[in-house]
């Protein structure tokens, strides 16, 4: 098969991609080979720490904050949330709990991913969560249930089969087979999802996302959530200092 001008170039930057798993032929990648390399992408490191600019919008408000991000993989996702330097908020999220607690109104919350998933807008958990942030499906993909195909210079990933009232699909860049949008729609729920990605950034030959863009909607109601990642450091010390103030009220969830 004769390769087009783009896919020959493209061939050519994906070797040149220190850890990058190259596909010698992108035309005819089969959904394994696809899949492996997403994984494949996965940033592999022990700890991060990230200066984080936000934009949360919703139905009642619009708020910008700057968020500092501390993560050790597969363990901890610690936030603290500032506003003119000021300590606002503070989240730390184990495999098993969300624990947070706000300033201004004095409340606070532990227990399961229930909270977390009113601010997304839709339910998830801790490993959805740090795939998000990474910029890797937040579901497992299973070559025996997806299929691919090029679609606008991009690998387009659906199931073979979608559940009933269960749609979701993605879109990977292949020059670093990391997510450039995910989508899952429950339409009887009248549920949406979409996480878009701008422009990865490389750090110490792995990618991290630069910014983030979720969009949920669900019975009319609406959020958006914009990530500008300012600053990404990896494998560097940090600590999850976490102390719910006394005297504040915990939140109880309908």
């Amino acid at each position: 098969m004769k390769l087009k001008p783009y896919y020959l170039l493209l061939l050519l930057v994906l070797a040149s991609c220190g850890g990058a798993k190259t596909i010698t032929d992108i035309e005819s990648a089969s959904i394994k080979e696809v899949i492996s390399a997403h994984k494949a992408a996965t940033p592999d490191f022990k700890t991060l720490a990230g200066r984080v600019q936000l934009v949360y919008e919703t139905d009642e408000k619009l708020q910008s904050i700057t968020v500092s991000l501390r993560m050790e993989k597969d363990k901890s996702i610690w936030i603290k949330a500032s506003v003119l330097g000021i300590t606002i908020a503070k989240v730390l999220i184990t495999p098993t709990s969300v624990s947070y607690y706000e300033t201004i109104g004095g409340t606070y919350f532990e227990g399961d991913f229930a909270l977390l998933g009113e601010w997304i807008g839709t339910p998830i958990n801790f490993q959805q969560a740090q795939n998000m942030l990474l910029g890797q499906s937040i579901f497992t993909l299973n070559p025996s249930e997806y299929k691919t195909e090029l679609f606008q210079n991009k690998f387009k990933i659906q199931p073979k089969q979608q559940p009933q009232n269960f749609i979701h699909s993605l879109f990977l860049n292949p020059e670093n087979f990391k997510i450039a949008s995910e989508t899952l729609s429950q339409p009887k729920e009248d549920r949406l999802l979409s996480i878009r990605y701008g422009d990865y950034q490389k750090i110490e030959g792995q990618y991290y996302p630069s910014t983030i863009l979720i969009d949920t909607s669900e019975k009319g109601s609406k959020t958006k959530i914009e990530m500008n990642f300012k600053k990404i450091d990896v494998n560097v010390d940090v600590s999850f200092p976490f102390d719910i103030p006394q005297g504040y009220e915990e939140i109880q969830l309908n």
